[in-house]
């Protein structure tokens, strides 16, 4: 074992129930990335300016017809619930993907609804920082965080009719490493009294008479369940193991005010990427929705993005084409004249309507693995919670970001160029 692995396994190492290797491999670095504070502000100011427009556009699909969701790819099943208003903000948590490119930040999507990359970017990021004695740009935010949760909790109880000290359950699927703990961080740094961690496999629900609710294993009925790292086209897709639709009862009770749920049904509302389209299609026109101000920030941050091919094929520009629901690179293809340069070896998501987005290199840089240094591409994960710009941070990786990629933890000081 090389001098460089030691330090970086005796620093993780330090940090109880942290992922710092995911599927046998090394995932957080033991690195920095040097930042100017001109980056950190830029990336604040464009994840701002990006959430404004979403949040405007979501006024617009909410009211849109049922075929109209459809064709932007949100399940059938979601339909009857992607109206529901819970929360006086459309996300409590979401991330911002961007690339830093020739022409300034693009962003490529928004993960709405269950954004992970939290307690990377909100705890370890600053561990890291510390160490390497470098600013962490995400100073106090994990204490805004747990403001926000808490906010979150109390506009959502009132939203139901809850009015006495509620019972808040963080769940996610137990055997996975990366969301139960982010789970348990989400439920630690918000300090909700009482508020508990369930593991999905152990929520109950009663769907019919006049105990109907949701129930942690103990049979304490649940006000609030926070379900962050359970995304929403899966939950309506879940079932028992006697074919009891446990996700579509669940969204049912939400429906009539039985229980609350955060993330939002509105933040899914923003989930799909196909809103991209809409809102380039709308830029393209120049519609009077968005004022000239939102044209320029549409203009400067967004991506030519369409729900078919023929734009890039009149063109020959390299595009993507990727799901409309789908994460972490899965099904994501690089194409150039209708032909693909580059298809993953997963395509777990290729059920799901397609967008077509144009393609930006992500800027390269040198990173340090315990395989010695290596050139990675780097994508910035920026979030928004409760309409605030807060932590961001990189991934480094391939081009097209995967699972595999690394977190390169990041810091301030001096300068340093993107390539």
């Amino acid at each position: 074992m090389d001098k460089h692995t030691n330090k970086r396994n005796v620093f993780y190492a330090k940090i109880p129930g942290f992922w710092d290797r995911l599927y046998g491999n090394e995932y957080a670095l033991y690195d920095c990335y040097e930042l100017s504070s001109e980056d950190v502000d830029t990336v604040r100011h464009a994840t701002s300016k990006a959430y404004l427009i979403y949040k405007k556009i979501n006024h617009l699909i909410r009211n849109a017809s049922d075929d109209s969701l459809l064709n932007l790819g949100f399940p059938e099943k979601a339909i009857p619930f992607l109206r529901m208003i819970q929360l006086p903000y459309e996300t409590v948590i979401g991330r911002f993907d961007f690339v830093n490119s020739n022409e300034g930040l693009k962003l490529i999507e928004f993960n709405s609804d269950t954004p992970t990359f939290i307690r990377e970017l909100f705890e370890i990021n600053g561990l890291v920082c510390q160490h390497f004695q470098v600013y962490n740009p995400n100073e106090h935010e994990a204490e805004y965080l747990g403001k926000a949760i808490r906010n979150s909790v109390f506009h959502c109880a009132k939203s139901i009719d809850v009015h006495h000290h509620p019972y808040v359950v963080f769940t996610a699927h137990e055997d996975d490493i990366e969301d139960r703990e982010t789970m348990k961080y989400l439920k630690e740094v918000a300090k909700i009294k009482e508020a508990s961690f369930v593991p999905l496999k152990e929520i109950q629900i009663v769907a019919e008479g006049e105990h109907q609710g949701v129930y942690d294993s103990y049979g304490k009925k649940i006000d609030i369940v926070y379900r962050h790292t359970y995304p929403l086209e899966a939950l309506l897709e879940d079932k028992t193991r006697d074919d009891f639709p446990i996700g579509i009862e669940f969204m049912n009770l939400v429906l009539k005010k039985k229980v609350g749920m955060l993330n939002p049904i509105s933040a899914f509302l923003m989930q799909s990427k196909a809103v991209m389209a809409v809102i380039w299609g709308m830029f393209e026109q120049r519609h009077p929705f968005f004022s000239e101000n939102e044209h320029e920030v549409i203009g400067e941050y967004f991506l030519p993005t369409y729900l078919d091919e023929d734009p890039f094929q009149d063109t020959g520009d390299i595009y993507v084409s990727k799901p409309a629901f789908g994460r972490e690179g899965n099904t994501v293809e690089v194409k150039q004249n209708g032909e693909t340069v580059y298809s993953p070896n997963e395509k777990a998501y290729d059920h799901y309507v397609k967008v077509f987005q144009k393609y930006v290199d992500l800027p390269e840089t040198t990173i340090q693995t315990e395989n010695g240094s290596s050139k990675a591409h780097l994508l910035i994960g920026s979030f928004i919670i409760n309409e605030k710009p807060s932590a961001f941070g990189l991934r480094a990786g391939d081009k097209i970001t995967n699972n595999l990629s690394y977190f390169l933890p990041c810091g301030v000081k001096g300068e340093r160029e993107w390539t």
